[in-house]
């Protein structure tokens, strides 16, 4: 079923985007990446997914707070792929800091990037997939979107509503051959939530290692961090025949966090 579909992953020079889109490849799907980063590892990046896979690998360094930039991006897609027939929107960004303390230029970003250019790339592809009678919208939310944590206003607000997002075009694509779901990943060690260890240290005031073992391993029942290639196979699944059934739904990848 995935041989020769055509994906677009937001946010995946490095972290889970770039987890799902090794998975994707690894899978028969083409891959349009998209994120910022060096130039040369990226391209480094582009060029060993596709030989090592056989598969389609573009790169597409749009801004995910522009919708012009979301636009080209989905164009791109086309024009190199041919339709759109899977989107993982995984693009984010974070910020720890109290509520009141909280840049508005910080939380006008993360609801862009975290919720809003998911809201545009679903709005440019939808269409197409329905016509098609066939789609993948898999939006990587968080625990996050299901449960809080201070000091993290804006991430947990985007994060929630990517699920009410998720819900209500499930709901609309429902009868089109169309799954949307969202995957709900607890703490996993990606460059994003490295960049946080320093800031919720500060915030709570207590050690960067107490960070990782009281807030955040502490929250995982499991005691270890989630792993890109868990995020991946499932994300791969998703776009399966057996998962045909499954949409509307917020998927904890976890530890057994939201279990608690």
């Amino acid at each position: 079923m995935t041989q020769g579909k055509n994906a677009i992953i937001t946010g995946s020079t490095s972290g889970i985007g770039l987890g799902i889109a090794e998975a994707m490849a690894a899978a028969g799907i083409n891959v349009m990446l998209n994120g910022f980063g060096d130039a040369a590892e990226i391209e480094e990046t582009r060029k060993k997914l596709a030989a090592d896979h056989g598969v389609k690998v573009a790169y597409n360094g749009a801004d995910m707070t522009k919708p012009e930039e979301i636009e080209a991006l989905v164009a791109q897609t086309e024009s190199d792929f041919g339709q759109v027939d899977v989107v993982v929107n995984n693009a984010g960004i974070q910020n720890v800091q109290p509520v009141e303390e909280f840049p508005v230029a910080k939380w006008d970003a993360i609801i862009a990037i975290n919720l809003t250019s998911s809201f545009h790339t679903i709005r440019l592809t939808l269409g197409g997939m329905k016509q098609r009678g066939w789609g993948r919208v898999i939006n990587i939310a968080s625990a996050h979107g299901l449960v809080a944590s201070p000091f993290k206003s804006a991430y947990v607000a985007a994060k929630h509503g990517v699920l009410g997002l998720t819900k209500t075009v499930a709901l609309e694509a429902a009868e089109h051959g169309v799954t949307v779901n969202a995957i709900c990943p607890g703490y996993v060690l990606t460059p994003l939530v490295q960049m946080q260890i320093p800031d919720t240290a500060k915030a709570r005031g207590i050690s960067e290692e107490e960070v990782i073992q009281n807030v955040m391993l502490g929250n995982q029942p499991t005691k270890q961090f989630v792993t890109t290639e868990q995020l991946g196979g499932l994300a791969v699944f998703l776009c399966g025949d057996a998962a045909a059934s499954i949409t509307g739904a917020a998927l904890p990848v976890d530890g057994g966090w939201t279990a608690q």
